[in-house]
């Protein structure tokens, strides 16, 4: 008979924390979700409201959202000042050693945390994640400042001439999440050489064939669209699509791009095999009912 010392860590955790080690889980899939720029993992108003409510829609689950820091001010500083690697690096590690989530857990991120969540998915395959929900996630990144009422704008104009001039800088890239997935149409090589989040993770520095792999394990990618946005620009990012290159006024879908047609990320194959989801939602950012919510995501969840 074994003893304590001879079982394999990952059994005796489960031992440990009373799970069913014989792979049949003892309850629902965990839920771990990562909010958007500005909010904090614990907010009533927002995704603190989502915990609660899928908590109520699927009895005795697991949901952890994410808290990058100490407390709900650091978790929100962070969302805007701290290096986005070292953000994933982090809860990367926070989910290796949560000893609920070693069978597997389903993800949702929201706005900015659905591109981040991708991160961990493509980096960190161990503990899995099953479904991965990117709920108006700029997958493409954004080329606009959020809630800037339009391209007419001369503010806008300036915001966008502010942030372009320094956004490939190393101490912008460094310090501002912002501009870590800011992605310039126009100066492309710019963004492919100086970009040190996104550009890697659509492996337009290189192709990574782990990151590939890891996200071809996702038995679903879904992600959601808001039609009226005014925060992401363009919106058509959250569909994986952007501005055709050289300009800033025509996009094109996922379908027509390269990072599909290569298929550098496996989107291709995931879509051909049933497994891309793409969902709409005729509001504007993060705007959806719980009516839409309990139809569309929670048979996700289960």
């Amino acid at each position: 008979m074994a003893t304590l010392r001879m079982l394999p860590v990952a059994l005796l955790t489960c031992l440990l924390v009373g799970g069913r080690c014989s792979g049949q889980r003892a309850g629902p899939v965990p839920l771990v979700m990562w909010h958007g720029m500005g909010d904090s993992c614990c907010n009533p108003g927002s995704i603190g409201y989502i915990k609660k409510i899928v908590e109520n829609k699927i009895p005795g689950i697991y949901v952890l959202s994410l808290e990058i820091g100490n407390n709900p001010v650091e978790d929100v500083e962070n969302s805007y000042f701290m290096n986005v690697n070292k953000q994933v690096t982090l809860v990367c590690d926070k989910l290796a050693k949560d000893p609920r989530l070693q069978g597997g857990y389903n993800s949702m991120g929201f706005s900015q945390g659905g591109q981040f969540l991708r991160a961990v998915a493509q980096r960190c395959p161990s503990p899995p994640m099953f479904n991965f929900i990117s709920i108006g996630a700029q997958h493409q990144g954004v080329f606009g400042f959020p809630r800037c009422p339009g391209e007419k704008s001369r503010i806008c104009d300036w915001l966008r001439k502010m942030l372009d001039f320094g956004v490939y800088t190393k101490v912008i890239q460094e310090r501002l999440v912002q501009a870590e997935y800011w992605h310039d149409p126009v100066k492309e090589e710019e963004y492919r050489k100086n970009s040190i989040f996104l550009a890697d993770i659509n492996q337009e520095k290189g192709i990574n064939e782990t990151y590939k792999k890891n996200l071809m394990a996702l038995k679903k990618f879904v992600m959601v669209k808001f039609l009226n946005d005014t925060m992401v620009d363009p919106p058509a990012s959250e569909w994986f699509g952007y501005y055709r290159s050289g300009q800033a006024k025509e996009t094109i879908p996922l379908q027509e791009s390269s990072l599909y047609k290569e298929d550098h990320l496996g989107l291709q194959q995931m879509d051909k095999a049933g497994k891309l989801v793409f969902l709409s939602v005729a509001g504007d950012h993060l705007s959806f009912s719980e009516e839409w919510f309990y139809t569309n995501i929670i048979p996700f969840l289960h």
